[in-house]
């Protein structure tokens, strides 16, 4: 049996709450001297203007288009519901508002305040600010002294809504600021570590290349071994780097995919970049050589 979570519990009351507001909005516009029919006209401006606000906040983010962007989800909702009450000043007409709009533009207030980006976040703030200040003015008119009542009490929601968003956003901004230093000082941790390899296999391999150079001349039947021992040295610490600055690298696939510049295709262009008319390269490739072999020796050539 499948547990629900409490965070899912929360989420799934929260939308109940919004739906039950938005059910009020239309049937308090149905009654407004008119019936929950299709010849209701009062009730399909509203219809529209919570239909754009529900999609706005409730459709699933792994399923919204690259168009439906923040800025997108909290401006056009705001201008709908700001247009219908500019209509029914401009009109004379009072259209009722309930609790389920006003609940969707605080909302997208805070998804405004908490995830546009910081330009953007100032004009959709504003939009759905000034959207929910109209709501009253709409319903009793400009001069109908309830409407301060209304816009007083409108203020301070959206003050608390605001205020959360911001303090949820300023925690987010800690969060990613406090990642990014633990990232950075254990990239430098890494780096020193990369240091101590690398400087102790190429202090081994000068040690025995000195070493080589002493055997020469007395002893040079002995050198073979001497200078195994230096490609080992020098493949180990090839491989150490490579594996540090691996780790040190972007985890992206662009970053994972670098390797030493050139291959075995790029020696015919420099050898090209050497011909003049008074001077012929011809270059000579043994057809033994193959085209696999490892990315270092091909870049070493």
């Amino acid at each position: 049996m499948k547990s629900v979570s409490p965070r899912g519990c929360a989420r799934g009351f929260a939308v109940g709450v919004l739906l039950a507001a938005c059910v009020v909005d239309v049937l308090s516009a149905g009654s407004d001297g008119t019936s929950v029919l299709p010849t209701a006209s009062p009730v399909w401006p509203t219809l529209g203007v919570l239909l754009v606000g529900l999609a706005a906040v409730l459709w699933p983010e792994g399923r919204r288009p690259d168009w439906l962007t923040p800025q997108v989800r909290t401006a056009v909702p705001a201008l709908v519901s700001a247009l219908y009450s500019v209509g029914s000043l401009v009109t004379l007409k009072a259209n009722v508002f309930g609790p389920g709009e006003a609940v969707i533009l605080l909302c997208l207030l805070f998804i405004a305040v908490r995830q546009c980006p910081p330009r953007a976040a100032w004009w959709c703030g504003a939009l759905d600010v000034g959207a929910l200040l109209l709501l009253p003015v709409r319903s009793l008119g400009p001069l109908d002294p309830a409407v301060l009542g209304f816009v007083v009490a409108g203020l301070v929601l959206i003050g608390l809504f605001a205020g959360l968003a911001v303090y949820l956003r300023t925690m987010d901004y800690r969060r990613t600021l406090a990642v990014s230093e633990t990232r950075r000082a254990e990239r430098v941790a890494i780096a020193a570590d990369l240091h101590d390899f690398v400087a102790h296999h190429v202090t081994g391999i000068l040690v025995q290349t000195q070493m080589a150079r002493m055997m020469a001349q007395p002893q040079p039947q002995d050198l073979d071994p001497v200078l195994a021992g230096i490609e080992r040295a020098a493949t180990e610490a090839l491989a150490s780097m490579r594996r540090t600055v691996g780790v040190l690298r972007d985890t992206d696939e662009e970053a994972a995919e670098r390797r030493p510049v050139g291959d075995l295709a790029g020696i015919a262009d420099l050898t090209d970049g050497f011909a003049s008319p008074v001077q012929q390269v011809t270059l000579r490739r043994d057809p033994a050589v193959s085209d696999d072999l490892p990315h270092e020796v091909q870049a070493a050539a």
